[in-house]
């Protein structure tokens, strides 16, 4: 018995025993694992279909003809895939294929490393420590490379915070170079983990939607990732706001049409290089075979699309092919495990299998010689899109209409996006039109108000202004469909000491709301969180306050031309210049003359310049009516020369002025800048809360502005108020001021005629559109806007709501007859002259009167004296 079986065993031997040259037949061995939903896997079908490409077409083996041994085993049974490997090297095989799984893995690779027979493995496997396993070879990407590439599409779009949710542990050692990035990088990051034993992902998802976390990386397979996006549309994450990155090779092959119009940002690589004509030519027989077979269990995947596993199956057994054709000389034979004697050629072979290139379905195979690990590869970036911008390939049609190729990433030159701002925008666009979006407001004139209506309005139609025209013009530009809310709290949105936000910002900030249309001022603590369109308004903080009540010209308003000091330096240049004339006339020999012409020798001698004619010269030279006196000598002609010059100057300066002194009414206000503001505490002021108002003079470092801020902030519960309606009321009844936007101002003092503007512009700002930080609607809405703007509708709009009744003018009384109110002062000093005329004709009269008794009583004396002595 025993001879019997050693000749059953020599006999085997040279069966299978043969030299490449001669005999027409190489065998290979494969070793699957099965499942009881899936009795035959994809690998075991890439690599039937595979051998049978290859016998079929004679180009790549054209005197040989391939077969295979096929063995089956359960999953994680590592003593029956020892006990398979074994009989297949007994049957004599140039290579093992398979299993997938690690410990399976191990124990087939011990084998193949003791007997020296080459060992291709198509999955990822968790690198070895020693390095000794030499005739080891994955066309799998090598786990380093991979994780670089996603470190590189996370610095591309410079995400400061990622979170990483891995299913099992070797997905920690597959992004160890992710991981380590925030010692390196700028980079937060946060790792969960999927639900172990339970398909049930909502928790974890409901805790990421909670901590805002928009930006993901999934590392999974394909079965669970289907799973995850069905439970990630459920919680209403498949918004534009969030974007999810999955590591699997297999995401194109995902069926993923419900998500297309959700807007959401959903990315991946690919290694199956559908690009290449060749390549879509297999896809598509590939195709065609699995629909005719019976159909699986739904697992999330498009039907008949090949896998990134059965791709890479399919180029492993035509490497081996390839390699086969160069080895000449090489024999295969049968192997015993419990001989532990190599196969003689198995080193040469494998180094054939290392050098070999080879063009496959997941592009150019270049094999590391050192550890059989495959680092050069190409993956390309492909993202879900609306729109199918890549050239359609028959038999994936449904494919690249959903997915757009937007660049690629090398192992060796790194990160290359293709993809331009012009597509974004355009995708964008689409879009919007299949969006409907939620805009947050707040009330405030003209911008958004409720609509006066007898009947009962709902939704949209309450309200009316300037924005909810905007609104509807960005609409008929974009497309998009809008529900309109107004902000639950009434407030803009400010930041409290704690870092918290509220208003219309805090509703952005959790995505409570799609845009802000709205007066809300682009700030640079806004900018931080939330994002701005171009402004669609510029506007700067300016004071509102009460009209000051007008004062009419007084009687004494003729005076007002000339300040009391001109005056008082008018009548001292009268006085003085009066004295020097009187002096100079006195001096100079030409103003003395004879007052008895018919006596010529006459030694009396008169000057007509004495110091009351000097005076009345001078009254009369200033009044422009000139008197009887007139100089003779050149020296005194020449002061009364001077004299009548400035009293040209003066006169005509006064008459200039003096009209507008007697008609206009004068507005005497107690305040003329934020300057007089600071300077004084009688007049109150303030600012709406939280506003960006407030915000301005919170943050400001100039002097001045700090101080009105300390004063503001002292007095919190009157000095700011809740809204611009509380702070006009407050302006009209009391001693206020309200600091607020110079557009509101404009349009409150249109309406309401005892409100003004005092003083200029504080500073320079403008309103914009806001919306969530990193939307992808605001650079469409600030496209629409520049529209708008350069068609003239921005200032139509403004036109539109801003324009009133508009208040009397000022200047209105300036042709009107002049009154009692406006001139009776010159009565007065007319009948003040003429009462002064009087009492100065009755107090001459007595004075003389006074004198002549006098002379009477003297001359009275001296007859008496006479007539006594």
């Amino acid at each position: 018995m025993a001879k019997r079986k050693g000749l059953l065993f020599s006999l085997l031997y040279f069966i299978a025993e043969f030299r490449l040259t001669s005999q027409q037949v190489l065998r290979i061995g494969g070793i699957f694992e099965t499942l009881e939903n899936e009795p035959i896997s994809v690998e075991e079908l890439a690599f039937k279909f595979a051998v049978t490409n290859i016998n079929r077409n004679r180009t790549l083996m054209p005197n040989t003809t391939l077969t295979y041994d096929i063995q089956r085993i359960n999953l994680f049974d590592s003593f029956e895939a020892s006990r398979r490997a074994c009989d297949q090297l007994a049957l004599g095989v140039g290579a093992v294929f398979g299993p997938s799984h690690s410990s399976s893995v191990s124990a087939v690779q011990s084998i193949c490393n003791a007997l020296e027979v080459p060992h291709i493995q198509t999955r990822w496997k968790h690198p070895s420590v020693d390095n000794r396993d030499s005739f080891y070879i994955n066309l799998y990407p090598e786990y380093t490379s991979i994780s670089r590439a996603v470190l590189d599409i996370v610095q591309y779009y410079k995400w400061k915070t990622v979170t990483v949710v891995y299913e099992d542990a070797t997905g920690l050692i597959r992004l160890q170079e992710l991981i380590k990035a925030p010692s390196r990088y700028s980079i937060k990051i946060k790792i969960r983990q999927l639900p172990i034993g339970s398909k049930d992902a909502r928790p974890l998802l409901k805790e990421m939607k909670k901590g805002k976390e928009f930006y993901v990386i999934f590392d999974c397979s394909y079965q669970t990732s289907a799973d995850v996006l069905k439970q990630i549309l459920s919680m209403g994450m498949m918004t534009e706001y969030y974007h999810f990155f999955f590591t699997t090779l297999d995401l194109f092959a995902l069926d993923l049409e419900p998500y297309r119009y959700s807007g959401v940002n959903m990315t991946g690589f690919r290694l199956l290089n559908i690009d290449s004509p060749q390549v879509a030519s297999v896809v598509e027989r590939w195709a065609m075979e699995r629909l005719q077979a019976p159909s699986k269990p739904e697992t999330g995947m498009m039907e008949g699309m090949m896998t990134t596993e059965a791709a890479l199956m399919y180029d492993a057994v035509y490497m081996v092919a390839s390699a086969s054709q160069r080895a000449s000389q090489i024999t295969v034979s049968s192997l015993q495990c419990h001989r532990h004697k190599p196969w003689r050629f198995g080193s040469r072979f494998m180094s054939m299998l290392k050098d070999a290139q080879w063009n496959g379905l997941t592009g150019q195979i270049l094999i590391n010689k050192t550890d059989g690990l495959r680092k050069e590869f190409d993956l390309d970036v492909i993202s879900l899109k609306e729109d199918g911008l890549e050239k359609t390939i028959a038999g994936n049609n449904r494919l690249n209409k959903v997915w757009k190729k937007i660049g690629v990433w090398n192992s060796q030159t790194g990160l290359n996006l293709t993809e331009t701002n012009k597509d974004s925008s355009t995708n964008v666009t689409d879009s919007m039109a299949n969006r409907t979006l939620i805009v947050t407001t707040i009330l405030e004139n003209p911008y958004v108000m409720y609509k006066k209506s007898d009947k009962p309005l709902y939704g949209n139609d309450r309200f009316e202004g300037y924005c909810l025209d905007l609104l509807k013009e960005l609409s008929n530009i974009l497309g998009f469909s809008y529900e309109v809310k107004l902000v639950s709290d009434g407030k803009y949105g400010a930041q409290n000491d704690k870092g918290e936000w509220n208003g219309m910002v805090r509703e952005l900030i959790d995505h409570v709301a799609d845009l802000a249309v709205a007066p809300l001022t682009i700030t640079y603590v806004r900018e931080k969180v939330i994002d701005f369109s171009k402004p669609f308004m510029t506007l700067g903080i300016s004071i509102l306050y009460h009209k000051p009540n007008g004062t009419n010209p007084g009687v004494f308003s003729f005076l007002n031309p000339l300040s009391p000091d001109i005056w008082m330096y008018v009548l001292l240049a009268c006085l003085g210049v009066s004295c020097v004339l009187f002096v100079i006339a006195r001096f100079t020999p030409y103003e003395w003359y004879n007052p008895h012409p018919c006596n010529p020798d006459s030694d009396v001698v008169e000057n007509n310049f004495t110091l009351i004619n000097s005076v009345w010269f001078g009254v009369g030279a200033l009044m422009q009516q000139g008197s009887e006196l007139m100089p003779k000598a050149l020296s005194t002609r020449i002061v009364g020369g001077i004299w009548w010059f400035f009293t040209l100057i003066i006169i005509s300066s006064y008459t200039a002025n003096l009209a507008a002194f007697l008609t206009v009414e004068r507005m005497d206000s107690p305040i003329d800048s934020a300057d007089d503001l600071a300077k004084q505490t009688k007049i109150e002021y303030g600012a709406v809360r939280d506003g960006s108002t407030m915000t301005f003079f919170k943050k400001s470092k100039i002097s001045t502005y700090e101080k009105m801020w300390a004063f503001m902030s002292s007095r919190k519960n009157t000095a700011l108020v809740k809204n611009n309606r509380e702070g006009i009321q407050r302006v009209l009844t009391t001693d206020y001021a309200l600091l607020m936007e110079s557009t509101s101002i404009e349009y409150i003092s249109q309406r309401n005629c005892n409100l003004t503007q005092i003083g200029g512009l504080i500073d320079s700002k403008g309103y914009g559109v806001g919306t969530p930080i990193g939307s992808p609607y605001r650079d469409k809405v600030t496209i629409a806007i520049l529209q708008l703007q350069e068609e003239g509708k921005l200032h139509m709009m403004k036109e539109k709501w801003w324009r009133g009744n508009g208040c009397p003018e000022e200047d209105s009384k300036e042709a009107s007859a002049l009154g009692v109110e406006n001139i009776g002062g010159i009565f007065i000093v007319l009948a003040a002259g003429l009462v002064l005329s009087v009492f100065v004709a009755i107090g001459e009269f007595i004075y003389k009167s006074r004198k002549n008794l006098d002379i009477e009583e003297v001359s009275v004396g001296q007859c008496e004296w006479h007539n006594k002595y």
